[in-house]
Formats: C-alpha cells, sequence, structure tokens
C-alpha cells in the first residue's frame, strides 16, 4: 500500500505527521516535489540482506576511501529520497546531502526503489544498486550521460557484481 500527502495538506494530517515524526516513525519518509511519501519500517529479512551486503563490501569501501553510511537523505528538505545505505566520499557531514558515490535500494514488497533513478541521476549519485531478496539478484548501475546503465563492475567500490552476490546468503 502507498501513502501519500501532499505538501499542502490539511491541519489534522500535519499534525498526523508531528506525531509520526514524535514518534520516530518518520525516519524512512521521503518527500517527492511536494508529495510526502510515509514509508513503513520494512521485513526482518530486508535488514538481514543489508546486512550481508554492506560485510560483503566493507573492507573494499575502506580500502578505496568511501565511507558506508545506512539510511540517509539525499537531496534538500523539500525533496529527498532515503536510500537503505550508501558509500560516501569525504565531505560535508549533514542532514541532507547533495550526492553520494553509491546507494543502495534493497527491494522491498510494493516499495518505489525503482522510481528513484531519476532523481539520482540529477543529483549525480555515480552508481544505484538495486538488492532484490526476492528474485536473490544484484542489479548494479553506474550514471552516463543518458541515465543508467546496467553495469558487471563497480567503479566506485571497484567491485565485481558476481563477486558480492557469491557473498550473500540470501
Amino acid at each position: 500500500m502507498k501513502t501519500t500527502v501532499l505538501a499542502s495538506c490539511a491541519p489534522e494530517d500535519k499534525a498526523m505527521l508531528a506525531e509520526r515524526r514524535r514518534l520516530g516513525q518518520d525516519r524512512l519518509d521521503e518527500v517527492w516535489q511536494g508529495e510526502y511519501h510515509m514509508v513503513a519500517g520494512p521485513h526482518s529479512r530486508h535488514g538481514r540482506i543489508g546486512a550481508q551486503f554492506a560485510h560483503a563490501v566493507y573492507e573494499r569501501a575502506r580500502e578505496v576511501g568511501l565511507c558506508a553510511v545506512l539510511e540517509f537523505n539525499v537531496g534538500e528538505p523539500t525533496d529527498f529520497r532515503v536510500p537503505d545505505m550508501g558509500y560516501l566520499r569525504p565531505g560535508p557531514d549533514a542532514v541532507y546531502l547533495p550526492t553520494a558515490a553509491t546507494v543502495v535500494e534493497i527491494v522491498s514488497p510494493g516499495d518505489e526503489s525503482w522510481l528513484k533513478f531519476d532523481f539520482y541521476a540529477a543529483h549525480q549519485v555515480d552508481e544505484v544498486v538495486v538488492v532484490d531478496p526476492g528474485t536473490e539478484t544484484i542489479h548494479w548501475f553506474a550514471l552516463g550521460s543518458d541515465g543508467y546503465l546496467a553495469v558487471d563492475r563497480s567503479t566506485a567500490l571497484e567491485l565485481d557484481v558476481t563477486t558480492v552476490a557469491a557473498a550473500m546468503d540470501w
């Protein structure tokens, strides 16, 4: 189920959003050009697969000078996405980051992972990784002049996709 609340919402909707914020239920929520997307917490499998992915690439990320982070905001307060994890180059430490070297989206039933590509491209995110526990696949994409193209090797992390997939215990 998808729930979207327009940014110019009614007072009762604003009160509901304030209550979500107070309870800490909004940490995965996103704003898509004025639409507030409420995101529920993920299935436990989502977290398990995310931890395995992070473990599979952690040392390599450190070796190439990238910092691994869990959920974070790409964009600005009025238009942002929250990838499941990412890899950042040294730079600002802020609530909203303008870009990332790599973002990772772990697919959950009914989520919007595949719909975020244009946003990430507009924010010059070098690579997008979509990990799909349902199909036990990793799809890796690199930003080109016409958007994202599927690749077999990460330039940012200097890793083969098959190496990462082989480290996963689906």
